[in-house]
C-alpha cells in the first residue's frame, strides 16, 4: 500500500514533468491561431469570434491543467491505481499497436520513405485544388440582377420585370418572386432605372426535383429568360449586398477600368468582353453601361429671346418649372411640412414635339413655342458617370459559377495580359469582387504565419533546450497536414480562408501533441540511460528502441482519448445540412481528417525518427546525452 506522502510525491513528480509542456503546448496553440485575429474584412468579423473562444476556453484549461488537477489527484485519487498494461481499453490498443510499432522500429527508414511518399503524393493534389475566398453560403434564395439599355422607360422596365417573373414562376423549385426596377429615394442605392432586382425565393430542398441543385435551377431560370437587349445575372441578396458595399461590385469579379475619357474606358471595356467570351467558369458577363443615355439638350438662341424681350433667367426658370418642377410653396400640416411642386402634366411633355410645343409667356408677343428661342434635342451621354480615387471607372462584371474563383480569374488574366500591355497613358485596371478580398486574405496569411512560426521555434527551444527535438515536432507539420490536403481533393473543397482557418487549427493541435509525446519519450530514454549507468552496460539500439516504445506506448491511450473526443465533437457539424454548413465544413474537413494523420505520426513515425536521432548521437558520441525535463 503506498503512503500519503509517497503518492503525493509521485503526483507532484508527474505535474512537473508535464506541466511546463503543457502550458507550453496550450502557449503554441493560442499562437498558432494568432494568424485569423489579424485579418481583416468579411474574414475577421467571421472567424474572430472563434478564435476569441478557443483561446479563452483554452487559458482556462491551462490554469485547471496545471493548478487544479494535481490538487484533485491528491484528494481522490487514492488506493491502488492499475497500470496501462491492465487497463481494459490501454490493453486492446496496446495489441493493435504494439506490431505495428515494433515493426516500424524494426524498418525505420522504410517507414519514413512511406511517410515521404505519402507527403509527396498529396502534392499533384494540392496544386489541383481551386481557390476561393469564402466557400459560398446557400441563403434559400436567388437575386436576379438583369440590366437592360440605360434608355429604357419607366413603362416598357415594368413590363419587362412582369414578363420575367412570370418566366421565373414556372420553375417548380420557385416559392415566390418580388422584382424592383429603379432606386428608393435614398443617396445609399445608386441603382439606375435599367437594373432590375427581383428576389427569388425557393422552396425547401426536399420538395425540390430529383437530383437537381441551385446551379441547375439558375441554369434553367436563364435559359427561359433570355430577352433581348436584356443581360441577365445571378446572385444572393445577402453576399449581394456585401459585395456592393465592401468594393462597390455587385458581381463576383469585376475588372475596374480608370482613366480620363469615358468613351475610351467603355471601348477597352468592350475589348476586354470579347476576349473573356466563352472562358470556362465565366458567367453573366456583360459591360457596366457608361454610355447610351439620353439626354433632352435644351440650347437657347440669344438672337431669338433677345428679340422677344426675354432674358437667360426668364428661359431657364420656364424650363425648371414646366419640365423639372419648382418648389412654389410649402404646406405645414400640424408638425409636419411638405413642398408643393409644380410643372405641367406627363402628357404635355412626354415626348419631344410636346416639348418643342411648350407655350412660354411674353410680356409683349403673348404666348410663344419654346422652339421659337431654343433648340431642344435628344443627344447621348453618360446614364451615370462614376469615379473612384479622383478619375473615371467603367467596370466589367461576372459571375463565375460551375468552377473556383481563383483559376478562373487567373485564366482570365493571362486572356488579358496582352491586351492590358498595350492600355493608352493613363489608363490602367484593377481586380475588384470577391477576388479583391481573397488577394488582400492571401498577403495578409503570407505575412503573418512566417513570423508566428519563429514564435513557436522560439517556444518549443525554451521548452526543450535544443533545436534537434525542434526540428522533431515540426517534421510533424507536413504529415499532419497531409491528411487534410487528401480530405479536400476528396470531398472537392476549393481553398479558402475558410480552410486556412481549419489548417490552422490543425497545426496547433500536431504541435501540441508532438510535444507532449516527445516529452514522455525523452522521459523514458533518460531514465533507461540512469539504470543502464548504474549497472554499468552499454547503451545499444535496442535499448533505445525499447525506451522508445515505453515512452510510446504510455502516451497511447490519452493520446487516443484527444483524438476521439475532437472527433466525435466535430462530428455533428461535418455531417450537417442546411445554411450555415457551407462555410463551417471547409473547416472541419481538414481538420479532422489531417488530426487522423496527425496521430498516426505522432504514434508511429515521430517514435521512429526519434530513434533514428538518438541512435545517430549514440554511433556518433559512444553515449547518450539526455537532458532532463525540468519544470
Amino acid at each position: 500500500m503506498v503512503s500519503n506522502e509517497e503518492r503525493e510525491k509521485k503526483i507532484e513528480a508527474s505535474s512537473k514533468l508535464i506541466g511546463k509542456a503543457v502550458f507550453n503546448s496550450i502557449l503554441i496553440t493560442l499562437v498558432s491561431f494568432s494568424p485569423i485575429l489579424f485579418l481583416t474584412g468579411q474574414e475577421n468579423k467571421l472567424f474572430s469570434p472563434l478564435v476569441w473562444t478557443k483561446t479563452f476556453a483554452m487559458i482556462g484549461s491551462a490554469f485547471v491543467v496545471i493548478f487544479l488537477v494535481p490538487v484533485l489527484m491528491t484528494l481522490f485519487l487514492k488506493g491502488n491505481v492499475r497500470p496501462e498494461s491492465k487497463h481494459p481499453v490501454s490493453r486492446f490498443f496496446l495489441w493493435m499497436y504494439n506490431p505495428i510499432i515494433r515493426w516500424c522500429l524494426k524498418w525505420k527508414r522504410t517507414t519514413l520513405a512511406l511517410s515521404l511518399a505519402l507527403v509527396l503524393g498529396s502534392i499533384p493534389l494540392v496544386l489541383s485544388l481551386g481557390t476561393e475566398f469564402m466557400p459560398p453560403l446557400d441563403e434559400g434564395s436567388l437575386l436576379f440582377m438583369p440590366v437592360t439599355l440605360p434608355d429604357v422607360s419607366n413603362s416598357e422596365i415594368k413590363r419587362i420585370m412582369q414578363v420575367q417573373d412570370k418566366l421565373i414562376m414556372t420553375v417548380p423549385e420557385v416559392q415566390n418572386v418580388l422584382g424592383k426596377a429603379g432606386r428608393a429615394n435614398t443617396a445609399t442605392d445608386n441603382a439606375p432605372m435599367n437594373m432590375i432586382e427581383s428576389i427569388v425565393l425557393l422552396k425547401p430542398q426536399s420538395e425540390w426535383r430529383e437530383g437537381f441543385s441551385k446551379d441547375d435551377i439558375i441554369n434553367e431560370l436563364n435559359a427561359k429568360l433570355q430577352i433581348p437587349g436584356v443581360i441577365n445575372g445571378w446572385t444572393q441578396p445577402i453576399i449581394n449586398r456585401i459585395n456592393m458595399l465592401s468594393t462597390g461590385i455587385r458581381t463576383d469579379v469585376g475588372i475596374k477600368l480608370y482613366g480620363q475619357n469615358i468613351d475610351t474606358i467603355n471601348k477597352l471595356a468592350q475589348q476586354f468582353k470579347k476576349e473573356l467570351e466563352g472562358l470556362e467558369g465565366v458567367k453573366d458577363l456583360y459591360v457596366d453601361p457608361i454610355v447610351g443615355g439620353k439626354y433632352i439638350d435644351i440650347k437657347i438662341n440669344k438672337e431669338e429671346i433677345g428679340r422677344y424681350g426675354l432674358s437667360v433667367d426668364d428661359v431657364n426658370m420656364f424650363i425648371e418649372t414646366a419640365i423639372g418642377g419648382m418648389n412654389v410653396t410649402t404646406t405645414i400640416e400640424g408638425r409636419q411640412r411638405f413642398s408643393v411642386n409644380v410643372r405641367f402634366a406627363q402628357d404635355a411633355r412626354d415626348e419631344i414635339n410636346k416639348l418643342k410645343n411648350l407655350p412660354l409667356q411674353t410680356m409683349d408677343y403673348g404666348s410663344i413655342p419654346l422652339s421659337a428661342v431654343a433648340d431642344i434635342s435628344i443627344t447621348d451621354g453618360p446614364p451615370m458617370i462614376t469615379s473612384e480615387n479622383a478619375m473615371l471607372r467603367g467596370t466589367l462584371l461576372f459571375n463565375v459559377r460551375e468552377r473556383d474563383l481563383g483559376s478562373t480569374v487567373n485564366d482570365a488574366k493571362k486572356k488579358l495580359d496582352g491586351a492590358i500591355k498595350k492600355l493608352p497613358k493613363g489608363y490602367f485596371l484593377s481586380w475588384s469582387g470577391q477576388y479583391e478580398n481573397q488577394v488582400r486574405a492571401e498577403e495578409r496569411l503570407k505575412m503573418i504565419i512566417p513570423f508566428v512560426l519563429l514564435i513557436i521555434m522560439a517556444i518549443l527551444y525554451f521548452t526543450f533546450h535544443t533545436f534537434r527535438e525542434v526540428l522533431i515536432v515540426l517534421s510533424a507539420i507536413p504529415v499532419a497536414l497531409v491528411g487534410g490536403a487528401y480530405s479536400l481533393y476528396f470531398f472537392d473543397v476549393n481553398f479558402s480562408v475558410a480552410v486556412a482557418v481549419g489548417f490552422i487549427a490543425l497545426f496547433g493541435v500536431a504541435v501540441e501533441t508532438g510535444v507532449l509525446m516527445l516529452v514522455y519519450m525523452n522521459n523514458s530514454v533518460q531514465k533507461k540511460v540512469s539504470k543502464i549507468a548504474t549497472q554499468n552496460k552499454s547503451m545499444t539500439n535496442q535499448d533505445i528502441e525499447d525506451a522508445i516504445y515505453d515512452g510510446a506506448a504510455l502516451r497511447l491511450r490519452p493520446k487516443l482519448m484527444t483524438v476521439f473526443v475532437d472527433i466525435i465533437g466535430l462530428m455533428p457539424v461535418l455531417l450537417a445540412t442546411g445554411t450555415g454548413s457551407d462555410v463551417m465544413k471547409p473547416i472541419t474537413i481538414p481538420f479532422v481528417f489531417g488530426l487522423i494523420t496527425s496521430t498516426l505520426f505522432v504514434l508511429i513515425v515521430l517514435p521512429v525518427l526519434y530513434a533514428l536521432v538518438r541512435e545517430y548521437e549514440l554511433k556518433k558520441h559512444g553515449k547518450l546525452i539526455v537532458k532532463e525535463f525540468e519544470d
